[in-house]
């Protein structure tokens, strides 16, 4: 069976040992530190270019550094929360101070999502700025963040998607290969589903999102970015799961391909249910711009 052997890079990138304390830098930690770093400077670009917008920019290009720090907290904050309630609540609960342990992994995009929202609305709230406007801002550059990080769970071999006899699937070591391994033989292959969503929910958003801005003039229309990257992630991480391997605690017994999680007797995984509203409030800011939009012409 053709497969792509996992590449040999270690998820991190250098440690250092001083005495007992070893520091390590890793992919995944990087990831977020460049995501927002681009972020940030690319807000600052948007607002510099008054061509961009209807009328003046909805803050000036400096307050985007004060921006950061709060979305710093949203990200860290959320994420942890977020898959602390999403997916470990049990085992959180049996040891509460394991919530604070960020450096052993365990994060969640939807709660990740969910804490830069509430970062967003206190600093619109704060400094005075149109949250829609700041909502879009913020959507235009939040693939460049999501493109990275599922980079790095490639490399940290981890989500990996369900068994496949592709060619391009991958040997995931470790767990991925011990999960399956009799089911397709010697070798377990997997769908790389990191690298999935790291070219649709990343780098095809972000295009998409760019020539909008850009040569569409889609900050013009309030609402707009920010319901197409809703729209457009939910959609993308949607279509995904069903590729994804579902998280152990949420397989179904009786289904060891473990097709679905179900809840109340649906069958969908818990990145979908978490998805759904996303699509959701994404359609419902599209229709809202567009029915400004057309109000004003």
């Amino acid at each position: 069976m053709p497969y792509i052997p996992f590449p040999d890079i270690s998820p991190e990138i250098f440690s250092i040992t001083i005495g007992d304390v070893t520091l390590a830098l890793r992919w995944y930690a990087l990831g977020y530190i460049v995501g927002l770093l681009a972020g940030w400077k690319l807000i600052e670009v948007m607002l510099s270019r008054p061509a961009l917008w209807a009328g003046p920019a909805p803050m000036q290009p400096a307050a985007a550094e004060r921006l950061l720090t709060w979305v710093i907290f949203g990200v860290i904050l959320g994420g942890r929360m977020g898959y602390v309630l999403f997916y470990q609540p049990a085992q959180f609960l049996q040891n509460p101070l394991a919530i604070l342990y960020v450096w052993q992994g365990g994060m969640s995009f939807h709660g990740g999502f969910l804490g830069v929202v509430v970062a967003g609305l206190w600093f619109a709230r704060t400094e005075r700025v149109a949250p829609q406007a700041l909502g879009d801002l913020m959507a235009a550059v939040a693939p460049i963040g999501i493109f990275l990080v599922r980079i790095a769970n490639f490399i940290n071999a981890e989500l990996w998607g369900r068994p496949t006899n592709l060619p391009w699937g991958v040997a995931f070591p470790g767990d991925g290969a011990q999960a399956c391994g009799q089911a397709l033989g010697a070798v377990c292959a997997r769908h790389p589903s990191q690298i999935y969503e790291a070219l649709l929910e990343g780098a095809l958003l972000f295009a998409v999102l760019t020539y909008l801005i850009w040569r569409r003039g889609w900050l013009m229309r309030a609402g707009s970015v920010m319901g197409l990257f809703l729209a457009g992630y939910g959609l993308a991480r949607f279509a995904v799961e069903f590729l994804r391997q579902p998280d152990a605690q949420f397989i179904t017994e009786g289904n060891p391909l473990g097709l679905a999680l179900h809840i109340g007797g649906y069958g969908l995984t818990m990145g979908q249910m978490l998805s759904l509203p996303m699509i959701a409030a994404g359609a419902w800011f599209l229709a809202r711009a567009r029915r400004t939009a057309a109000g004003q012409a």
